[in-house]
């Protein structure tokens, strides 16, 4: 474990999927993020825990060119090598980048399939054949979209919409997930299962760079970990290794003596 500089320390065999190096964004003049640096490497999964306001969300919007008109952003974002900092959000959706936020964005009065379907549109609109070939592996991953595929989204639960925004985000075949508090506003058996499926996601090959205030939940599906902290990293390491330092023990865990 270590204090985080402005160089990220991931240890990655060949080209990481995702680099960050020096990211800051300003909204007017305040400035939300500075100088930060991550790495996720192909089929990882990375975590940025830290409290509300730290500027997490912030991290994902501008890693993935989403950032709102206010907002300005400075700092390199290498995909596969490539840097794609000055490129819009839709031609990194092409890349294979994708973002699952917050709010989720479900189409409330369409089916649970046909918001599926939606998520493969820019494969439909790219010419691949085969554009819904993800559609049985979504619902295995996920059997209770199978079970409710003819009901509108808008009548799901709170888990099972979280379910179906990152279904519909893998019909797209990312390379890169990023999700945005996916336990937002869950009950703790549902953020349970929403985990397990996160922490499954690994055998697919999709590396998945996490952000969320669940630090417990986080560091245990992640392999390497980042804290953030009023817009700087403060800490990162090997996840299991930050769930033993007693500073995010403290703060992050609400435990008073380290986790076994």
């Amino acid at each position: 474990m270590m204090v985080a500089t402005t160089e990220a320390k991931v240890d990655v065999d060949g080209v990481p999927i995702l680099e960050v190096r020096g990211l800051s964004v300003r909204y007017g003049k305040v400035e939300a993020l500075h100088g930060a640096a991550i790495k996720v490497a192909p089929g990882q999964i990375v975590s940025v825990i830290g409290p509300n306001g730290a500027g997490k969300s912030t991290l994902l919007n501008a890693v993935m060119g989403s950032l709102p008109v206010t907002g300005h952003a400075a700092g390199t974002v290498l995909y596969r090598g490539e840097d794609v900092s000055g490129i819009a959000v839709e031609k990194r959706v092409a890349r294979g980048m994708c973002l699952v936020p917050e709010k989720r964005e479900l189409f409330a009065t369409m089916t649970v399939e046909d918001n599926l379907v939606l998520g493969a549109y820019r494969r439909k609109r790219a010419g691949e054949r085969n554009f819904l070939d993800q559609l049985d592996p979504v619902f295995e991953l996920f059997p209770r979209l199978k079970e409710r595929r003819k009901q509108a989204a808008g009548t799901l639960s709170g888990g099972e919409r979280q379910m179906l925004a990152v279904g519909r985000a893998l019909m797209g075949k990312p390379d890169l997930l990023m999700l945005d508090e996916p336990s937002l506003g869950l009950a703790p058996l549902i953020v349970k299962e929403i985990f397990h499926i996160i922490s499954a996601l690994r055998q697919t090959g999709v590396a998945t760079l996490l952000i969320e205030q669940n630090a417990r939940a986080a560091l245990q599906i992640s392999d390497y970990g980042y804290v953030l902290e009023t817009g700087e990293l403060a800490l990162e390491g090997a996840a299991n290794e930050l769930a033993q330092n007693p500073r995010v023990i403290e703060t992050y865990l609400g435990l008073t003596k380290k986790v076994a």
